[in-house]
């Protein structure tokens, strides 16, 4: 059958005047085996694929017509949060650089302020050039050939403060380490004499922040108000997972960068990773503590929630959806166990 025919017949006969869409495929069905002669046995692949997509077309176009224009609007609005965010951000440096200036000859107000400072902006935007710029401060100004120790407190610190604020997915902080090593790197490539000391400052350093970040989570996790703990509930599942892998999620991170950097810082980050098995094992302490907390807290609540919504998962679009993802989602998943279980195997062989 002459597909550009058939699709004319089906545009020409669809009848939009019927009320149900069963009535009108059925109408329109019916029209097109009186004028083409044939059965439903007849229809070859391309007949049916003209067939469903034509009438997709026709019943869809004001659908799609209006989502063409909320995702011009949505476009135009991120363009504006952008914006609005870029403007907030330099509004509030412009307010701090003021105050340092009112506050310059008071040191020990000034350094309150730059605590503040870190706790008041975005640091996610200027993550990488605040990390480079705090190592280069530590080597310029180091006295006694030792930058291990207050370069380490740096990095913990404005390791702590970019995750604190936000969710502790496996994605952000992923990130956010990923950033800071980066920019660690950079400055220990120039700077070869001194790359050990910067490496394991930094590697000590997002462990101790990450560390803190979880403390502060669980501390959040026992005072939290029952109104508040809808929060949780949608990522529920996720959390828990990711505060069981903190320790993977931590080597990953060291083992792409190495993979990605020189011999030389390679073979430094992999050493110092090597020797961090106890550093490691604290971090993962920190976040099955955090995960039980979460689980005592908030798991009758989160399954009476799931509980209620089994009705909404009822419905036409959840039931099609479940259907044609349960195979996908059993590979996905396959495939991520064993990723996990390949690095954990690759950090057991290095440890002994």
């Amino acid at each position: 059958m002459n597909s550009k025919r058939l699709q004319k017949k089906l545009d020409d006969s669809y009848n939009n005047e019927f009320k149900t869409i069963d009535k009108r495929i059925s109408d329109v069905i019916e029209h097109v085996y009186k004028d083409f002669h044939i059965t439903t046995k007849e229809l070859s692949l391309q007949d049916v694929k003209t067939i469903a997509v034509t009438i997709l077309n026709i019943e869809t176009v004001k659908i799609k017509n209006n989502l063409e224009d909320l995702l011009t609007k949505k476009e135009q609005i991120e363009i504006e949060i952008e914006k609005t965010t870029q403007d907030l951000q330099e509004s509030k440096y412009e307010i701090f650089h003021s105050l340092e200036d009112n506050f310059s000859n008071y040191p020990e107000a000034l350094a309150k302020l730059h605590q503040i400072k870190l706790q008041s902006v975005d640091l996610y935007d200027i993550l990488s050039e605040m990390v480079e710029s705090a190592i280069i401060t530590a080597l310029e100004k180091d006295t006694d050939g030792n930058i291990t120790q207050t370069t380490q407190e740096v990095i913990k610190e404005i390791t702590f403060e970019a995750i604190k604020e936000g969710s502790l997915n496996t994605l952000r902080i992923r990130k956010i380490l990923s950033t800071i090593l980066q920019s660690a790197i950079d400055v220990a490539e120039a700077s070869p004499n001194r790359a050990d000391e910067i490496l394991r400052a930094t590697l000590k350093g997002m462990k101790a922040g990450l560390i803190r970040s979880i403390d502060r989570f669980k501390k959040r996790l026992s005072f939290m108000p029952i109104e508040a703990k809808h929060i949780l509930i949608e990522d529920y599942d996720t959390i828990i997972e990711d505060l069981h892998q903190t320790d993977v999620l931590f080597s990953q991170v060291v083992q792409t960068q190495a993979g990605e950097s020189s011999n030389t810082i390679r073979q430094i980050l992999l050493d110092i990773h090597k020797n961090m098995k106890y550093d490691l094992q604290e971090l993962l302490h920190s976040s099955k503590e955090a995960a039980d907390i979460m689980k005592d807290k908030f798991s009758t609540f989160a399954k009476q929630t799931m509980g209620k919504a089994d009705t909404a998962l009822q419905s036409k679009t959840a039931l099609e959806a479940r259907r044609m993802g349960k195979e996908a989602w059993s590979v996905a998943k396959s495939a991520l166990e064993s990723a996990i279980k390949s690095a954990k195997d690759v950090m057991d062989k290095k440890e002994k």
